[in-house]
């Protein structure tokens, strides 16, 4: 759809329907009933399968620029310095996903540098999935603010400029040759995006705009690129069942169901049948196809990570009719507690640790 007929029609749906005036509330997800008890059964962790040829095994490496730019350097398993997406080819690493910012403080994950990462991960031959924030800081379940320079634009202006941003993300990538496979339109949309217009507890038929506003200005420059819809808690059937039936009813469209998984080394096979039960049940519910987008552990559970890994990626390419499409790592080249993250995948000497053997 063009830009002009899409906002058109925005506009005339929004003069009808609205934001509710009288306060009432979509159902959250703390007052949703939990879903009919579905079957917990999966793959034994310690069955190995072979993954599809066409299964996306992923690394968000977003930081990359700015710790190479602040000296961080990254070594193979035998101690030679490479670069990062070297090593991570050599980890069987075959996809990559880049976060963008609106306007970041110091320019880290903006546009221009979300796209010399994607370059670099192009001339490496590897598959990419862009993550659009829509926000100047951190999106996620508790965070989806604003970006500065939109702030004090109605509903329908801002629907205009997400799809110019959104337009405009599209073309640069375009023009210089690389071609996304999958754009996550938010990030870790528990709650909606662009709060507090597109709350999806306030108004989930804002939210279901703004996706779709997202999805045609993807679909207007690559029609093949899958749009996904990305929420945290990948093991929370319920929460997923209200986001998804709120949308579908609302109109929205999607291509992927995105899930984040970070269990702790204690309940992470629990977690990954119940992610299992879950993928199956978005397949069944929606008709779509489902995937990891992030997923990690403690750096100091290397092991045992590399367990997790393993069966989570034996399970998602197990998803009924093949429509489970991969997982993504987030930040395996985290190390020495990089912006005090500490569930990275390489040591303290800058070497990837064993978790990364999981995607071979």
């Amino acid at each position: 759809m063009k830009k002009i007929s899409w906002i058109t029609f925005a506009v005339a749906l929004s003069l009808t329907f609205g934001c509710s005036k009288d306060g009432a509330k979509l159902q959250t997800p703390a007052n949703v009933s939990s879903a009919k008890a579905l079957s917990t059964a999966g793959l034994n962790n310690n069955q190995s399968f072979a993954l599809s040829s066409s299964f996306a095994k992923g690394a968000d490496v977003s930081w990359v620029d700015q710790m190479e730019n602040s000296g961080v350097k990254f070594y193979n398993n035998s101690g030679t310095q490479q670069d990062l997406f070297t090593i991570l080819q050599g980890k069987h690493i075959n996809s990559i996903r880049l976060r963008t910012f609106v306007n970041p403080t110091g320019g880290w994950c903006n546009k221009a540098d979300m796209l010399y990462m994607a370059k670099r991960a192009k001339a490496a031959g590897m598959r990419i999935m862009i993550d659009i924030h829509y926000s100047d800081v951190w999106a996620d379940p508790g965070h989806q603010t604003i970006p500065g320079a939109w702030a004090g634009q109605s509903f329908t202006t801002m629907m205009n400029t997400m799809y110019s941003y959104t337009l405009d993300i599209m073309n640069t990538l375009k023009s210089n040759g690389i071609t996304p496979e999958w754009v996550q339109v938010g990030n870790e949309t528990n709650n909606g995006m662009l709060w507090d217009y597109g709350k999806a507890s306030l108004n989930m038929q804002n939210f279901a705009w703004f996706i779709n506003t997202g999805y045609n200005a993807t679909k207007a420059v690559f029609s093949s690129a899958k749009v996904v819809v990305h929420l945290a808690n990948a093991f929370d059937n319920a929460t997923f069942r209200w986001m998804f039936d709120g949308l579908k009813a609302n109109g929205a469209s999607w291509d992927v169901i995105g899930m984040s998984l970070y269990p702790s080394t204690t309940d992470w096979q629990t977690l990954n049948s119940q992610c299992l039960t879950n993928m199956n049940d978005m397949v069944a519910r929606y008709g779509k196809q489902v995937m990891i987008c992030e997923a990690g552990m403690d750096v100091t559970a290397a092991s045992t990570c590399k367990s997790f890994l393993t069966d989570l990626n034996n399970k998602v390419n197990s998803v009924s009719g093949g429509n489970g499409l991969g997982v993504f790592y987030w930040e395996p080249e985290c190390y020495n507690s990089w912006q005090g993250y500490g569930k990275g995948a390489f040591d303290t000497t800058g070497k990837p640790t064993v978790a990364l053997d999981a995607f071979y």
